[in-house]
């Protein structure tokens, strides 16, 4: 729609949207779907709840609070103002969005399957990324805070095509110049041609070979695909399968049209096979190594002729395809993921037919992934944030002091009867043949049908339930033998390093990154240790140690002090510690500080703890915060935010002083200060800089919009728990 600006007398496009009344979030037990409503009657008999409105931006009838005065009357207010945003089953949702590589996968999968685009979903995805356009050159950026690169410039035009907006809208006229600037779709990554062939845009040939053949290779083979990184290994399975198969969709006029739109080119002038390893150096994080080059080569132009006889091509894609299967019967179809989840989709459309069961319970998990807001629908990162951020919320009441009040007991119930309702009771049938770990007792970081074991969101489930349950007002929801379980894993899961990764142990090498055939993301090959994940195992099983001094004594104080050598050698020289999962350095920084805490190290005699004070100290800007930009995470060293102090960052430094018990009691207060100055008179605050990183070296910013409540909370709870509960403002 095109408009006149009566001021200015310029024009603007206004797209087309629905209407936001009719949006409703139905959470089933954790699973989380939006649901828009045609008639009427719906509406009346589904009214939108205040948790809606909330997410979807709308208007909400809260109280409202005068300024507070006290850090712990500001507490109470934002606690007041978050628990409105909890939903029946007792967890919160959010937005995790960041990533603008994840929504094409699907809507290539859903239009080469020929699934039903519904109009609104139509609508609001062009919406969203249209909003989301790079400001400057009208590109797309691998997360929403990134500059323009060929894959997310040309991915994101191809699903604005499908999603039928013009190629003579100025705003993709205005991207497709951008896309040519940098050398057009043939100077994509790999992910990027994988998925214009799929589309039949690109010829298969400039694809670099994904052979599934590796599955066949004995396990003790060094370079395995059981050795790699649980997303590696997934994303692989179902690409390689896909790969192998060959399939392209049948030509439509419209790819016909993006064979036109998406190249410098023309089209027939084009020797696709050529250009496999052609990529733009923006699109070049972490180029291919000479390993990989050279084992391309003789797959291409040996080993695929040759020697891959279609007994062996059959062999390796019924084995991929059994991996695949195993993959959908651990997570009820949910996939680990958004990256492998359209793949698992597309590759039992091509292998069951597109009537099958896989296909349809598929196509119903892919709605799992998306998120509605006032700015159109995005794909978020994962399928929620449900355990996880439930989780955080449930300490940061309880350390902050409101457990004991009446007034916030039947939320925490809720809260507590979702967390024992998450908790993973099985493991995987036959884990061994599907290269699983063990994750009986484990808390995944969205909800249990996911079914992934993660170390920290076990390690911070359990300390979750354990603050509960040692209050004498609450009930005893998780038995001892299911505490017991949470520990088990836990203690499965160090490295010989002493510290801890995400999914699972580490089982390959560095020299895997050898192998990396994804120019965008580094790092990724393996399984690595992270601080983050280290300190939160070590939190956990100091709080389990206290509940129970008994039970594998000798096996947690052997893990902790491991844990613990480890986060002492993995302390900057500048005093703090690196963050993969958050922004940046306060984030680890904070999770550390707890636990030397939890052992005994303090700022009074700890060096590690002191440095990481000091460090905090000397960042503190004048307004009494602290901010610190995502660049932080890209170059690995403190870059101030643009827009100067953030409040998550503010309370990440000032968790960490705290915990610390360092000193420096004034630079504390001048911290709070900023951050109740900031609150907004229905006790919450207002949305600032992107808060997360999904894996430091995937090099994609990802949102946490809930953090700027509890850890707010928390703060200022335990700033008035600590200092007394004084006239600040």
């Amino acid at each position: 729609m095109v408009l006149k600006d009566e001021l200015s007398g310029s024009t603007v496009l206004v797209d087309p949207a629905t209407d936001l009344e009719r949006w409703r979030l139905l959470d089933e037990r954790g699973r989380q779907t939006w649901h828009y409503l045609q008639s009427d009657e719906e509406v009346k008999k589904w009214p939108q709840s205040v948790a809606d409105r909330h997410h979807l931006g709308l208007p909400l009838d809260l109280p409202q609070y005068p300024r507070a005065s006290t850090p712990s009357e500001a507490a109470r207010n934002a606690l007041r103002c978050f628990s409105n945003f909890q939903l029946p089953p007792g967890n919160w949702a959010c937005e995790y969005g960041g990533p603008m590589f994840l929504l094409p996968g699907l809507v290539i999968t859903w239009y080469v399957t020929e699934t039903p685009i519904p109009e609104h979903i139509r609508t609001e995805i062009k919406r969203y990324l249209f909003a989301r356009q790079h400001p400057d050159d009208g590109g797309w950026g691998l997360h929403i805070e990134g500059e323009s690169t060929v894959y997310g410039t040309a991915m994101n035009y191809v699903v604005m095509r499908i999603l039928g907006a013009s190629e003579e809208d100025p705003r993709l006229v205005r991207a497709r110049g951008t896309l040519h600037k940098l050398g057009g779709a043939l100077h994509g990554p790999h992910w990027a041609k994988f998925w214009l062939s799929v589309l039949g845009v690109t010829d298969w040939s400039v694809v670099n070979p994904v052979p599934p053949d590796l599955w066949l290779m004995p396990n003790w083979v060094p370079f395995h695909p059981w050795r790699w990184w649980i997303h590696m290994r997934q994303v692989y399975t179902s690409m390689s399968y896909i790969w192998s198969r060959k399939f392209q969709y049948p030509l439509t006029p419209l790819a016909r049209q993006l064979r036109d739109e998406l190249f410098v080119e023309p089209y027939s002038s084009i020797s696709f096979a050529s250009h496999r390893n052609t990529i733009a150096p923006v699109d070049n994080y972490n180029p291919k190594s000479w390993a990989l080059n050279a084992l391309n080569w003789v797959l291409v132009n040996v080993y695929n002729p040759y020697l891959r006889i279609n007994s062996l091509k059959q062999w390796s894609e019924d084995w991929a395809f059994e991996l695949i299967q195993r993959e959908d019967e651990n997570t009820e179809f949910a996939n680990l993921g958004p990256a492998n989840g359209p793949l698992n989709l597309l590759a039992c459309y091509v292998h069951d037919g597109p009537d099958a069961e896989s296909v349809r319970r598929h196509r119903s998990r892919m709605h799992d992934f998306l998120w509605m807001k006032n700015e159109g629908m995005l794909m978020n990162g994962t399928n929620g944030v449900q355990t996880w951020d439930t989780a955080f919320a449930i300490q940061a009441i309880t350390e902050a002091g409101f457990a004991e009040e009446d007034e916030f007991k039947p939320m925490l119930i809720k809260a507590l009867e979702f967390l024992e309702d998450q908790q993973i009771r099985e493991n995987c049938r036959e884990m061994d043949v599907c290269y699983r770990h063990r994750r009986k007792g484990a808390w995944a970081f969205s909800e249990k049908d996911q079914g992934y074991t993660v170390s920290d969101c076990t390690a911070e489930g359990l300390k979750s339930v354990l603050l509960l349950q040692s209050l004498s007002k609450y009930p005893k929801l998780v038995p001892e033998n299911r505490l017991c379980d949470a520990v088990d894993t836990l203690l499965s899961l160090q490295n010989p390093s002493g510290g801890f990764a995400s999914y699972e142990l580490q089982r390959g090498s560095e020299y895997l990154e050898l192998l990396n055939a994804a120019e965008v993301f580094g790092r990724i090959m393996i399984e690595y240790d992270y601080p983050e994940c280290t300190t939160s195992v070590v939190i956990g099983l100091s709080y389990f140690r206290n509940h129970d001094p008994s039970y594998r004594a000798t096996d947690i104080k052997k893990t902790i002090d491991g844990a613990i050598r480890y986060i002492h050698n993995s302390q900057r020289p500048d005093g703090f510690w690196y963050g993969a999962w958050g922004i940046c350095f306060t984030y680890a920084t904070m999770f550390a500080a707890e636990s030397l805490r939890s052992v005994g190290e303090l700022y009074s005699n700890s060096l590690y703890s002191r440095r990481a004070c000091d460090a905090l100290l000397a960042k503190q800007r004048p307004d009494g915060g602290w901010g610190e930009s995502y660049r932080s995470c890209e170059i690995s060293e403190w870059v101030e935010h643009p827009d100067g102090s953030q409040v998550v960052n503010t309370c990440w430094a000032l968790l960490s002083l705290m915990y610390a018990e360092c000193p420096a009691r004034a630079a504390i207060e001048k911290g709070v200060k900023l951050v109740m100055g900031r609150q907004q008179s229905d006790g919450g605050w207002l949305q600032e800089g992107i808060e997360g990183v999904f894996n430091k070296s995937w090099q994609v910013m990802i949102s946490y919009p809930n953090y700027k409540y509890y850890f707010p909370i928390k703060t200022l709870g335990m700033f008035a728990k600590k200092y007394g509960n004084q006239k600040i403002m």
